[in-house]
């Protein structure tokens, strides 16, 4: 019932120095996506002064999130609750003060994304970040080797599926007010990027 992630614990450090960075001091933080939950446990255990709302669409994700917060201490944590990333409108989730989203956007139809950045539009308030974690092609420079497989390996298994981007990010967060003020390089050729409502 309990998945887990080998990269969680490769990255989980330096997303939280990024996030050490962008997160409000207090508040509420959704995590769209949370996946095996590894990572919204360590965050809220790492970041006391917040509460962390974790989520999924997948059952077997949602099981997985329950079974680390049963063995978690964080008494900030709040039990997961089901968003399909692609419909906006039925988010449970009506306001909250940041939104992290980590490796979903190249595992995910681009329909999920756009559901992202509506659905966070709805929830955030002025200059309140939208965080979003995982690999990204820009237009300067050649892109790393191994982002090129991995994006050929994703869309093999998934035509809807892939790198995306950078510039198609920016201008889907324009359509919906926000501006990108934050690009952190991050290890194995990943990047965490924040977007704010100005």
């Amino acid at each position: 019932m309990k998945k887990h992630a080998p990269a969680t614990e490769r990255n989980r450090d330096a997303i939280a120095a990024v996030l050490s960075e962008e997160l409000p001091s207090s508040g509420l933080v959704l995590e769209v996506a949370s996946g095996s939950g590894e990572h919204v446990v360590y965050f809220a255990e790492r970041f006391p002064h917040l509460d962390w709302q974790p989520s999924d669409f997948e059952r077997d994700a949602l099981a997985s999130i329950i079974a680390w917060q049963d063995e978690a201490s964080a008494g900030n944590l709040r039990f997961p609750t089901v968003i399909d990333a692609s419909n906006p409108d039925g988010w449970e989730v009506r306001q909250a003060d940041a939104v992290l989203c980590s490796n979903m956007v190249h595992i995910s139809p681009w329909e999920a994304t756009q559901g992202l950045f509506a659905g966070a539009a709805r929830v955030l308030g002025h200059a309140a970040p939208l965080i979003l974690y995982g690999p990204y092609f820009e237009d300067s420079g050649e892109a790393a080797p191994s982002n090129v497989q991995f994006d050929a390996g994703l869309r093999e298994r998934d035509a809807r599926w892939g790198i995306r981007k950078l510039a198609d990010m920016d201008d889907l967060a324009a359509k919906h007010g926000f501006s990108r003020v934050a690009r952190h390089e991050m290890p194995a050729n990943n990047l965490t990027l924040v977007y704010r409502q100005i």
